[in-house]
């Protein structure tokens, strides 16, 4: 077949870096770096990070998703279009963008400042920043996805029977678009773990404070490429791990 020989030389592109990083990974010392002060300190912040991060990517992404899937909102398609930006904005632009905006000299963040003393660069609150801006399109896109694909009719039921939109939203949209909100966070929470860019443009690069697991990655491959590979290899395993998931319990697709 003439597709075939592409496609091997494709699969081996993807595959042989991380066949690399498995081969080359210092699996005699992999315990006692595993458990090196850094690293747990850089994972629990990370955990922590992206989960605050998904947490928020729920609570303003899921409206947002059914405001773009249900309603006839005047320039839908260019509010998609703004939603979906973070996805192809190189993550450098959006950590200079949420200076820009957040910053204690910023459109925003000067008013945080001056009102209630907040300020968000350099921070942990600027990491969970920083990752919910880059990670909630993950979200939004998969949500929108799963109410478009929705049968309205059921909605239609409840509303002709008297329940409100909001009892409406909660006892049968949702439970509707369960799935696709699964899989939208779980992908959100991923997105969150690995960002790198818009975090150490707009948090910097602070052990204990700002320093996640890719950071920690990045500073260790300047000094310890060893540690950087038990890093990276963390996160390979959280990767691998969230796209089984994603295939076996969302998604439902078969082997």
């Amino acid at each position: 077949m003439v597709l075939a020989a592409p496609a091997v030389l494709g699969l081996a592109f993807l595959v042989l870096p991380l066949v690399g990083l498995l081969v080359r990974a210092p699996w005699a010392t992999l315990p006692q770096r595993l458990v090196a002060p850094g690293v747990g300190q850089a994972l629990r912040l990370s955990l922590v990070c992206a989960t605050s991060a998904t947490a928020i990517s729920l609570l303003l992404g899921v409206p947002l998703a059914w405001l773009l899937a249900r309603t006839a909102l005047p320039g839908r398609r260019v509010v998609r279009a703004l939603v979906t930006v973070p996805l192809v904005l190189p993550p450098v632009v959006g950590g200079v963008a949420l200076l820009l905006a957040f910053g204690r000299r910023g459109v925003i963040g000067q008013y945080l400042d001056a009102a209630f003393g907040v300020s968000l660069p350099f921070t942990t609150a600027g990491v969970v920043v920083a990752e919910a801006f880059v990670a909630m399109p993950f979200l939004v896109i998969a949500v929108e996805g799963a109410l478009r694909g929705a049968d309205p009719r059921y909605e239609e039921a409840a509303a002709t029977l008297g329940a409100s939109r909001w009892l409406t939203f909660r006892r049968v949209t949702l439970p509707a678009v369960a799935p696709g909100i699964a899989a939208g966070t779980v992908l959100c929470w991923a997105r969150a773990l690995g960002e790198f860019g818009a975090t150490i443009t707009f948090a910097g690069n602070f052990p204990g404070t700002t320093q996640t697991m890719p950071l920690a990655v990045y500073l260790a491959l300047e000094t310890d490429p060893d540690s950087a590979a038990v890093l990276s290899l963390m996160l390979l395993t959280v990767s691998v791990v969230i796209l089984v998931s994603l295939r076996e319990r969302w998604i439902g697709a078969s082997a």
